[in-house]
C-alpha cells in the first residue's frame, strides 16, 4: 500500500512539474526573443503560485493561526483555479496556433506580388550594395521596416543587438495565443469567484413522494449543504445564506453537511448568523466529511447551541412523514461513522421517509432500508468544469434529482466553495425541494 501510495505521489507530482514547466514555456519562453528578466519574473510567479497553494493548504489542515490561513487562502486557493484555466486555455491555444500561422503566410504571400517594385524601378543588385543604407533593417529600395519577418528563425534567436526589427511570425503567434489564453483565464476565474461571494441561487424542485399524506402536500424543505465558511467564506458570506433561506419561508430547514473549515474557535463569529435561521419545524444538520476535518464534536455542540438540531444517526417523527440523518462516512475514522440501523431500523415503513446524508455514495444503504427521498451535497456540481467529469467517477450523482429503485435522491451543487472561491460551470445554489403527494 505504501509503494503504490509513493507510486501514485510521484506521478502526481510529475504530471504537475510537466503541466507548469509546459505553461510556462508557452507563456514566457515562447513570448520572447531571449533568456532575460521576463522568463526569470515568469518563472518565479508560477513556482509562487504554488507555494502558496500548498502553504494554504497545508496551514488550513495543520490548524495553523487563523490570520495565517487568511494571509494565505485568497492567494494560494485562486492560483489554484487560474492555473487550471490557464493550462486549459493553452492547451485550446495549440489548435488556433497553426491555423493563425498558415492565416499569416497566406496574407504574406497575397501582399508579396502587390509589394514588387516594377521592371524599371528594380535597383541592381551591386547599387544597393554601394548605395546609402536606410534604417537598421530597412528596406534600401523603400526604407520601410517589414513589421513581420518569415520563419525562421526561432523565437529564442536574437538578443539586444538583434537586428531584427520585428518579431517573427512564430513569435507573433505565441504572443497573442499567450495573451488572449491569459486573458481567457483570469476573465473565467474572476466571474466565477464574483458569482461565489455574491451568494448562492435559489432552485426549486417539486418531489412526488408515494408515502406523502395528502395535507403534506406542498410541504416545502430548504436544502443547503456544503457552506464551507472557512478563511475566505466568513460571517458576511454566512448572513447572505441566512437571508436567502429565510426568504423562501420553508416548512424545514436542512443543512446536510461541510459547513466549516476549522475550528469552532475560529470559525465561532462566522457561523454566528446560522442562529437567525427560521422554519416552521425548525433547522437539522449532519455531518459532513469536513466537519471531521475540522472537530466534528465541537461543531456539533456549536450548531445546537444556534438552534439547529443535529441527527446523529437519528429519526425524528414529524406530522406527515419521518425525518433521518446519519453521519458522513468519514465519521467511520472516529468511531463515528453512519449508522442506518440505529437511525432507520425501527421506522414504520408505512410513513414516508426523508434522509439527510451528505454523500451521494450513501444512498445504497438508503434504498436497503426503504428511505423514499434522500438529500445531499458533498460534490459540488464539480465546482470547476472539468472537474465534474472526475467527479461523476466518484458519485452515483453529481447534481440533481434522480431515482435508485424505489428512493430517489436529490443532490445540492451546494451554497459555497472548497479551496477556490470559485465555481465554473456549476453555480451555486440553495433548493427548496417542494414535497408533493400523489393523493392531492
Amino acid at each position: 500500500m505504501v509503494i503504490v501510495f509513493a507510486l501514485v505521489a510521484l506521478l502526481v507530482v510529475s504530471v504537475l512539474v510537466t503541466g507548469n514547466w509546459w505553461v510556462w514555456r508557452r507563456l514566457f519562453r515562447d513570448t520572447t526573443r531571449a533568456p532575460g528578466t521576463v522568463r526569470r519574473v515568469g518563472a518565479a510567479v508560477i513556482a509562487g503560485g504554488w507555494a502558496l497553494t500548498v502553504g494554504a493548504l497545508v496551514a488550513e489542515r495543520a490548524g495553523a493561526p487563523f490570520w495565517l490561513q487568511q494571509v494565505l487562502a485568497w492567494p494560494g486557493f485562486l492560483w489554484l483555479a487560474l492555473s487550471l484555466y490557464l493550462l486549459l486555455y493553452l492547451l485550446a491555444g495549440e489548435l488556433v496556433r497553426p491555423l493563425l500561422r498558415r492565416w499569416l503566410d497566406r496574407r504574406a504571400g497575397a501582399e508579396e506580388p502587390a509589394a514588387r517594385p516594377d521592371a524599371a524601378e528594380v535597383v541592381a543588385p551591386a547599387a544597393v550594395a554601394a548605395g546609402p543604407r536606410g534604417p537598421r533593417g530597412a528596406s534600401p529600395a523603400t526604407g520601410r521596416t517589414p513589421a513581420l519577418t518569415a520563419d525562421p528563425p526561432p523565437a529564442d534567436a536574437g538578443g539586444p543587438d538583434d537586428p531584427r526589427p520585428g518579431p517573427t511570425r512564430r513569435l507573433f503567434v505565441s504572443r497573442v495565443v499567450a495573451g488572449t489564453a491569459a486573458a481567457a483565464a483570469v476573465g473565467t476565474v474572476g466571474h466565477g469567484t464574483r458569482s461565489v461571494l455574491r451568494g448562492p441561487s435559489v432552485k426549486r424542485v417539486t418531489v412526488p413522494l408515494a408515502k406523502l399524506p395528502r395535507a403534506a402536500h406542498g410541504y416545502r424543505i430548504a436544502v443547503v449543504s456544503d457552506i464551507h465558511l472557512g478563511p475566505v467564506l466568513g460571517r458576511g458570506f454566512a448572513q447572505k445564506v441566512v437571508d436567502t433561506i429565510n426568504g423562501t419561508q420553508p416548512d424545514l430547514i436542512a443543512v446536510v453537511g461541510d459547513l466549516v473549515d476549522g475550528s469552532v474557535k475560529d470559525l465561532g463569529p462566522a457561523a454566528a448568523p446560522l442562529a437567525r435561521l427560521r422554519a416552521r419545524d425548525g433547522s437539522f444538520f449532519v455531518t459532513g466529511n469536513h466537519e471531521y476535518f475540522s472537530g466534528a464534536a465541537q461543531w456539533v455542540q456549536e450548531v445546537r447551541r444556534l438552534g439547529l438540531r443535529p441527527l446523529e444517526n437519528a429519526r425524528t417523527e414529524l406530522p406527515h412523514f419521518d425525518l433521518a440523518g446519519v453521519n458522513d462516512v468519514a465519521g467511520e475514522d472516529e468511531g463515528q461513522g453512519p449508522d442506518f440501523a440505529r437511525a432507520l431500523g425501527d421506522r414504520d415503513r408505512g410513513r414516508a421517509c426523508v434522509l439527510l446524508a451528505h454523500q451521494p455514495v450513501q444512498i445504497h444503504d438508503a434504498v436497503e432500508h426503504g428511505v423514499d427521498l434522500q438529500l445531499s451535497g458533498h460534490t459540488h456540481g464539480g465546482q470547476l468544469w472539468p472537474v465534474n467529469l472526475i467527479a461523476e467517477l466518484a458519485n452515483p450523482t453529481v447534481a440533481g434529482l434522480e431515482r435508485y429503485g424505489d428512493t430517489q435522491l436529490y443532490v445540492s451543487r451546494g451554497a459555497g466553495a472548497w479551496g477556490p472561491p470559485t465555481r465554473v460551470g456549476a453555480p451555486s445554489d440553495i433548493t427548496v425541494i417542494e414535497l408533493a403527494s400523489r393523493q392531492a
